[in-house]
């Protein structure tokens, strides 16, 4: 009698618990930080304060091995595969800027020429979301919530804008680097709201612009990264040194005026400032609707790929980021109030290593310069089709081949295909630096849930969009003719593993060391704001992330 009680008690407790589930938050922030790895997290620690990523960790919950499951590792696809749960083979953005096989020109992964910009008369605002092929977490908040819900997504870049707002927000808005503006497309409004025009007109820019960049702390703390002046890191226009002090009024005119702001910490500050006057203008979480606020740190990325991951530039930076998530933190403990929101953040790719550091330094990196490749690929095929022009572009580390350099016969043009991917592939395995190469067919033959290198090429490869062949650099190289500064592209876990942080309302507090995709942010997300999953999501949730504190 006393057994079967306790099974009544225990199934009326499980009953109860599945009956009473939480209330979505009032807010998401979606925080992604451009070209952050995730040992930052761990080399600059000490040095961060409590309020900022500290807290993040400390009260929320830290996937700690989560990495990119896909190739090419790039700010469009990062962005989209986070906000879709999908992977570039699914959601169409291969690239930031890509080959376009339709009209034979490299296009950017958000362009369109159907709109104009709004909010700046002095750039290109032919911009909106249209070759984003999947819905996003986004989108289906919009949806469950007949519209309700508000949708606010900003940058310093418009990709990073444009891809985690979706193809319905209230608002995406990145920055202009002539005017010093924050702007959009018709697209997405005719005219700016008056909090962004009250925002533009305080013209904070010009403020930023007016400083010395100098380091948060006594250089000689930065016991984390290497020496200041380096030969490894690119230097700004007039300034004879890659050491600090950055004297920013000297530097602005030779160095782009409005878009030297993007290469200082300065431009965080101005993101972290618009992001509250979003939250304020738009009074989002002020109701029980969920509301999504997408905010995308671009700075880190641009001074990563000049001074490199061991500067003490890109240390100064996140030092500097940390204070600016705690300030962000304490806006909305104010605005929607503790507990209330909920917050994520991530990065949409990491970073290599600069080559030349790596072989100082007797360890495996290089070079391999693309436009180099291609001439030597013509050069190669020529014997082979005599009077014939098969290339038609190589970026992104793929092959496209033109298609009307082959033969008007189907069975003679499906022959010399074979041979040509072939040979081509053959070509490529005798060029110092590459790793492997795929024909178009074995990627399409292969399993989207298959593992290694080649798994990730083949979620990375959409079928309408990507080229003939796709081919792998070794770790420790990438495409690229630069001597100082450094980039991403690879499937290698420097360029893969990230950090994902979950924050506030709905969150459990702890840490897993267990693998996790950057496509399983979107469905922990729709589950946490009872929405479908977005359309083309290949992701999990992550079940233990989510729960009462």
């Amino acid at each position: 009698m006393k057994k079967i009680q306790i099974i009544v008690f225990f199934l009326s407790s499980v009953c109860s618990s599945f009956g009473q589930t939480p209330e979505p938050p009032r807010l998401v922030v979606g925080i992604v930080v451009d070209q952050m790895r995730m040992e930052y997290l761990y080399r600059f620690e000490s040095k961060f304060g409590a309020g900022g990523f500290k807290r993040l960790m400390g009260e929320g919950f830290t996937l700690a091995n989560a990495h990119y499951n896909y190739v090419p590792t790039y700010t469009g696809p990062g962005h989209a595969s986070i906000y879709t749960g999908a992977t570039p083979a699914i959601h169409g953005i291969i690239g930031n800027e890509y080959y376009d096989k339709i009209t034979r020109k490299t296009v950017n992964c958000v362009e369109d020429s159907l709109y104009k910009p709004v909010g700046s008369l002095t750039a290109n605002g032919k911009i909106s979301p249209s070759r984003l092929l999947s819905t996003t977490v986004t989108d289906e908040l919009k949806i469950s919530t007949q519209f309700r819900a508000k949708v606010v997504s900003m940058s310093m870049k418009d990709r990073g804008a444009v891809l985690p707002g979706g193809h319905h927000p209230d608002g995406a808005f990145w920055y202009d680097g002539k005017s010093g503006q924050f702007m959009t497309s018709t697209y997405y409004m005719m005219e700016v709201p008056s909090w962004v025009q009250a925002f533009n007109d305080r013209k904070m820019p010009d403020q930023f612009l007016l400083q010395v960049w100098k380091p948060l702390l006594p250089i000689e703390q930065y016991t984390e990264s290497g020496p200041d002046e380096s030969p490894y890191e690119r230097r700004l226009v007039g300034k004879p040194s890659s050491a600090f002090p950055y004297n920013l009024p000297e530097l602005r005119v030779r160095n782009g005026n409005y878009d030297l702001l993007s290469l200082t910490p300065f431009a965080n500050d101005l993101l972290t400032e618009f992001a509250i006057a979003a939250v304020r203008g738009e009074q989002m979480g002020a109701d029980a609707t969920p509301d999504f606020l997408c905010i995308s740190y671009s700075t880190p990325d641009l001074i990563g790929h000049a001074a490199g991951p061991q500067s003490v530039e890109v240390e100064d930076t996140y030092l500097r980021l940390d204070r600016n998530i705690q300030q962000l933190l304490s806006a909305l403990d104010k605005a929607v109030g503790v507990g209330k929101y909920t917050v994520f953040l991530t990065a949409d790719h990491g970073v290599a290593e600069v080559p030349q550091y790596l072989k100082d330094k007797s360890m495996p990196g290089g070079l391999l310069s693309t436009e180099k490749l291609r001439a030597d690929l013509v050069d190669f095929l020529k014997p082979y089709f005599p009077g014939r022009q098969l290339i038609a572009n190589v970026s992104n580390e793929q092959v496209f081949f033109e298609q009307e350099g082959f033969s008007n016969d189907v069975k003679t043009a499906g022959v010399d295909l074979l041979i040509a991917s072939q040979l081509t592939g053959n070509f490529l395995m005798t060029q110092e630096g590459v790793y492997n190469f795929y024909t178009e067919s074995t990627l399409r033959q292969g399993s989207f849930s298959e593992g290694g290198i080649r798994g990730m090429v083949i979620r990375g490869f959409h079928p309408k969009r990507s080229g003939d062949i796709a081919y792998v650099l070794q770790p420790g190289w990438f495409s690229g003719s630069w001597p100082q500064g450094t980039t991403h592209q690879s499937p290698w876990t420097y360029d893969t593993h990230i950090p994902i942080l979950f924050f506030g309302a709905g969150i459990r507090h702890g840490s897993s060391a267990a693998y996790y995709a950057i496509t399983d942010i979107a469905p922990t997300l729709a589950l946490l704001l009872k929405t479908k999953f977005p359309s083309g999501m290949t992701g999990q949730p992550v079940i233990e992330v989510l729960g009462e504190k």
